[in-house]
């Protein structure tokens, strides 16, 4: 993990999927206002965030949103955003949640993985005194002005996400947030169908407990537990992101063919190799770990497309032999491009 001396340090981690400011963008492009001026002065591109394998810092997805709310002309944008969610929009994760044995232990599966999908907020579970679970939302103190859009795109994404696992009558007993009632409180009322309380000492979902324990006729034991390792292999590679490596990143991902060499890395960052080599080894990481990561991560992406065949997404990611890729890329995920595959079909 990259060397932190502080909560700014973490804020400043490029280690945050876009997701979210991948639905803003969607958001803006349906009320048609210009999403351009969100992004001046972050070195972020439009085509950036609607890269699956970008990674930004918290601070940049902070300032992206604080910019994009008030150009938005409706009203509870955050409940906008989640309530259009659905079990694709959660990738791996979605599938190894949708084939687990019962409904609690794809909440557990989706808290243990939540990171990657770049939430803005962090989820836990809470036994309560009256036999309730309360699903608990918090963030840092820098997106305070940001609860209440925070707050909607979170619980409205995981109610949209439980009803699809558990079926529409899926609702919460309450939820109980730390803010001030807003113009659109309806709104959450109709969504949402419980009680809904503002004003309260934290965030949070409250569940009846009997939903924990109900089956799922979608469980798979195997097909769950290969996308858990690919939900892990995931996960990895969000704990080493500092700003050097999510430049290194960018800079690799669009030349993965050409097999570009940390010289050529070094070069466009104007810095020399050894001053790239400390940077990257300050933030716990190498120049061929990134190489690594970013060519797996493209592998997954292209593995599913059946049309290609092995050979070729081997050939996109620098590999002039097959079987050279193959073993890296078993070395990387602890399986077979094929059997990947299989898995992500």
């Amino acid at each position: 993990m990259p060397k932190k001396s502080g909560n700014g340090d973490r804020l400043s981690i490029a280690n945050v999927p876009t997701n979210m400011l991948c639905g803003l963008l969607l958001l803006a492009a349906e009320c048609n206002v210009n999403s351009e001026p969100w992004l001046a002065g972050q070195r972020l591109s439009v085509e950036q965030l609607n890269d699956p394998l970008t990674r930004i810092s918290y601070r940049q997805a902070l300032e992206v949103i604080r910019r994009a709310l008030p150009t938005l002309p409706i009203e509870g944008v955050g409940l906008a955003m989640g309530s259009n969610q659905n079990g694709g929009n959660f990738g791996i994760l979605g599938l190894a949640m949708k084939t687990a044995r019962t409904f609690g232990d794809a909440v557990r599966i989706g808290l243990d993985y939540q990171r990657n999908l770049g939430p803005l907020m962090t989820l836990r579970l809470e036994d309560q005194p009256d036999q309730t679970l309360a699903v608990v939302a918090t963030a840092p103190e820098e997106a305070h002005a940001l609860l209440p859009f925070l707050c909607e795109e979170m619980f409205s994404s995981i109610l949209m996400l439980g009803r699809e696992l558990a079926g529409d009558a899926f609702s919460p007993m309450r939820l109980e947030l730390g803010y001030p009632a807003p113009r659109h409180a309806d709104k959450y009322r109709t969504l949402f169908r419980c009680d809904i309380h503002f004003d309260q000492p934290r965030h949070t979902m409250v569940l009846d407990r009997s939903w924990m324990q109900m089956p799922f006729a979608s469980y798979n034991p195997v097909t769950s537990q290969q996308a858990l390792s690919l939900c892990r292999a995931q996960l990895a590679t969000l704990s080493t992101r500092g700003e050097t490596t999510a430049a290194v990143e960018r800079l690799l991902r669009p030349q993965l063919r050409d097999n570009p060499q940390m010289s050529d890395v070094a070069q466009a960052l104007h810095l020399s190799e050894r001053t790239l080599r400390r940077q990257l080894a300050d933030e716990e990481t190498s120049f061929s770990e990134v190489h690594d990561r970013v060519r797996s991560e493209r592998a997954l992406e292209l593995l599913q497309n059946p049309e290609l065949a092995i050979a070729a997404i081997g050939n996109q990611l620098g590999f002039n032999d097959a079987r050279e890729f193959r073993r890296a890329f078993k070395r990387w995920t602890g399986q077979t491009p094929s059997e990947t595959r299989r898995h992500l079909a």
